[in-house]
């Protein structure tokens, strides 16, 4: 089987516009296309690949502490029948565990130093159900015994209001007495039992754990104030959450992490969203670049195209001709970029831990990113979108100058020949 001559001339054009000293301007145009072709594909690859690995990173770390599913009472307070609601839930097919808590708000001190918290009264025995903090930490939460009013902190709360394991710590709840001098808040004195680090600042600096039975006294309450659920499949947390609320019924107010989370994940889809098309115009200024080079091309190319058309060319051909000329730069900066974009964004963790320590700098303090390592992850649907959209953006910018080459009139190009 014979291969087009139009393929044929319009790699030959590619390669000789390269070599040639005297079109070296044309082709010093063409490699920039290439080039910039490249980098904005591969800029494209690696940012979409960090923002896709960061999303995932803090969503994994961020169920590790808070729920798949939280239930609580529709009128507020403790949940009537806990243990008969948690028997409910266990009962459903995609719920792999139930545990009882409390939700609270009230302050840490040591000493001088004081910083509002989250207390969230747990059962230890069933936490683990829930959570993934027991993992790695298995004694810290077997510490809280009920009686004993013991805490376990976030690791950076911790070393805010500099406290170690085994001191004195003040919690004061806003909840206090009324006498007639106001509203008093309530101080406990209670023991550090114990730290945890779940990889997330903003939990670590602001989470304190106490036993649920402690957790109710302290707070005057007269039992769990919710159920909190994990799932078998986290992405279906949406829809069986639907379901549960569909079965309890208006007595209690169903509530997934889409929901409790929703302003954060939005935020990263709409920054996904624009950095995805401020990239693609540096793929379209560079895929651009190429109606000057097959201009310039075809203005030196006048000759050969008028002889082209003597022997029998169809202006349909010549046209085919520049277009694979503009293709292939379109196609080889594309490819270039894929590889370049994708060698990177597997690498990026080793890649940014040698530019930290090669300019002495953290590029991910975690109490800004939440995270301290920079993780990717390469998604087929985004890198299969971006390949295809520098691949169109190249062909559109060939089929001005090829159809202007269809256009050369023979006789005019050939007659100062």
């Amino acid at each position: 089987m014979s291969i087009p001559y139009e393929l044929l001339l319009g790699w030959r054009y590619t390669r000789a516009g390269r070599a040639s000293r005297r079109n070296g301007f044309i082709s010093f145009i063409s490699g920039v296309s290439m080039l910039g072709i490249a980098l904005g594909v591969a800029a494209l690859i690696i940012v979409l690949s960090v923002m896709n690995g960061f999303q995932r990173e803090v969503r994994d770390r961020m169920l590790g502490v808070v729920s798949h599913i939280e239930i609580y009472a529709a009128s507020g307070g403790a949940l009537p029948d806990a243990e008969g609601l948690r028997a409910r839930l266990l009962a459903h097919p995609e719920v792999r565990g139930a545990a009882p808590f409390i939700s609270a708000q009230a302050l840490l001190a040591r000493g001088e130093d004081m910083k509002g918290v989250l207390v969230r009264g747990i059962d230890p025995a069933l936490e683990p159900q829930v959570s993934d903090l027991q993992e790695g930490q298995a004694s810290v939460l077997g510490a809280l015994v009920p009686g004993q009013f013991q805490l376990v902190a976030g690791r950076d709360l911790a070393m805010a209001i500099g406290a170690m394991p085994g001191e004195q710590v003040t919690l004061i709840s806003p909840s206090g007495q009324v006498t007639p001098a106001g509203a008093m808040p309530r101080l406990k004195q209670m023991r550090l039992a114990g730290l945890f680090s779940s990889g997330h600042y903003e939990y670590d600096s602001a989470l304190v754990l106490m036993h649920v039975q402690d957790a109710a006294r302290l707070f005057r309450l007269e039992g769990a104030t919710g159920l909190r659920v994990k799932l078998r499949d986290l992405h279906e947390a949406r829809t069986v959450a639907a379901e549960l609320q569909q079965e309890l019924g208006g007595e209690f107010y169903v509530r997934d992490w889409t929901q409790q989370n929703r302003t954060w994940f939005a935020a990263v889809q709409v920054e996904k969203r624009m950095m995805f098309i401020i990239l693609t115009l540096i793929v379209a200024v560079a895929a651009f670049n190429l109606v000057s080079t097959l201009v310039m091309t075809v203005t030196d190319k006048r000759a050969d195209i008028a002889i082209l058309r003597t022997l029998g060319a169809s202006p349909r051909s010549i046209m085919g001709i520049f277009v694979v000329q503009g293709a292939t730069v379109g196609v080889i900066g594309t490819l270039s970029g894929l590889a370049l974009g994708l060698l990177v964004a597997f690498n990026i963790d080793v890649i940014v831990p040698a530019l930290e320590r090669l300019f002495n700098a953290s590029f991910l303090p975690k109490d800004i990113y939440l995270i301290s390592r920079m993780p990717s992850e390469p998604l087929a649907s985004d890198i299969v979108p971006i390949a295809v959209i520098s691949l169109v953006l190249a062909f559109v910018a060939t089929l001005y100058p090829s159809w202007r080459a269809s256009r050369v009139n023979p006789a005019e190009a050939l007659r100062y020949e």
